[in-house]
């Protein structure tokens, strides 16, 4: 019996008006999230990640709406919601996020218990001391020493990963079913992110948690998901399991982000990068968004878009190389040596 999902986003459409113009950011974009999961968002910046996580929770800028498709969420489609009472029933108690910038998360005029327990109060219903005793507890579960004494201290007084600890703390605070931690480990040292990832892994199997990364960190994606989702250009355009789109991507994009990775340098030469620029989003675009940095797009690629094809039952791609009409297009050399580092056949 096929499980049925937690969340599921269809065909989700966000615009933007800036400047009297009006920015398509997310085009279209279908998900599907399953209980219990660690899901990967993966894409370039301004490839529509965190635009397209924010909608889950209401946290759009007041400049931007979502102007079609579904998030259906406990058979309700939330993205119907329009008011901050709507979402004060999902935003912490149901659906939380982790930012990535935990000193702008925090309020630097604040202790950082009176932050935890504030969550607290505001979605639990527990006040006073025993509101204090929870926050102390959680401050503990993400690895805080001391919690008491910390509880009654301010954010200038913590290192960067323990403010990333308590930012996280107020996001578990009310045992929320799915949490999006938005780039969690981006402005730490390498240290520091593997004992992050680590607490998010703990903090899962603990709290019974669906995760969510939003990352350009392929080496984040290894050591953590699941399932990953390639974005760009504000739609999903490859989605599998995590072995699966690391083994045997097939949208070119896919393979343009894995031969980005560092470890497939060779010394004394640069390091691959993806060339060109991603497509301006005020234009209505048309194709394949990725085909002119493609060099070995297709003729169709410029002109229609591509649906989904499956590669697998979990697995799918947004390529016209995948339609059985196509003409066989080997992957670049960087990802045939990569499979074979990996001891994956071809």
């Amino acid at each position: 019996m096929k499980k049925e999902p937690i969340l599921s986003v269809k065909d989700l459409v966000i615009k933007f008006k800036l400047r009297g113009k009006i920015l398509t950011a997310i085009r279209e974009a279908s998900l599907d999230l399953y209980e219990g999961e660690s899901l990967a968002i993966v894409g370039e910046s301004g490839s529509g990640k965190s635009v397209f996580t924010k909608s889950f929770l209401g946290l759009l800028d007041a400049n931007g709406w979502i102007d079609s498709g579904e998030i259906i969420y406990k058979g309700e489609d939330i993205a119907k919601y329009k008011t901050e009472k709507d979402w004060l029933n999902i935003r912490g108690k149901e659906i939380a996020m982790v930012f990535q910038e935990p000193m702008t998360a925090l309020n630097p005029l604040k202790t950082i218990g009176k932050q935890v327990k504030e969550a607290i109060v505001l979605h639990s219903g527990i006040k006073g001391k025993e509101a204090k005793n929870v926050a102390i507890n959680i401050l503990n579960d993400v690895g805080i020493p001391e919690p008491e004494r910390r509880y009654h201290q301010y954010p200038h007084e913590f290192s960067g990963g323990m403010r990333q600890r308590v930012v996280i703390a107020i996001a578990v605070a009310c045992s929320p079913k799915i949490l999006i931690c938005d780039e969690p480990t981006t402005a730490l040292d390498v240290t520091i992110q593997a004992q992050i990832l680590q607490l998010l892994k703990d903090l899962k199997k603990k709290y019974k948690l669906t995760t969510i990364y939003i990352t350009h960190d392929l080496g984040v994606v290894a050591n953590v998901a699941d399932r990953v989702a390639v974005m760009y250009a504000g739609d999903i355009v490859e989605i599998g399991k995590t072995e699966e789109v690391f083994y045997n991507g097939q949208h070119p994009y896919t393979w343009a982000l894995l031969s980005s990775l560092p470890q497939l340098g060779v010394k004394g030469k640069p390091l691959y990068s993806i060339k060109g620029t991603p497509p301006n989003l005020f234009n209505n675009i048309k194709g394949d968004a990725f085909a002119p940095r493609n060099q070995k797009a297709l003729k169709i690629d410029f002109e229609i878009r591509p649906p989904y094809f499956e590669v697998s039952p979990t697995h799918k791609a947004r390529t016209w190389l995948l339609d059985p009409r196509a003409p066989r297009v080997e992957p670049p050399e960087s990802i045939k040596m990569l499979r074979k580092q990996w001891g994956v056949r071809p």
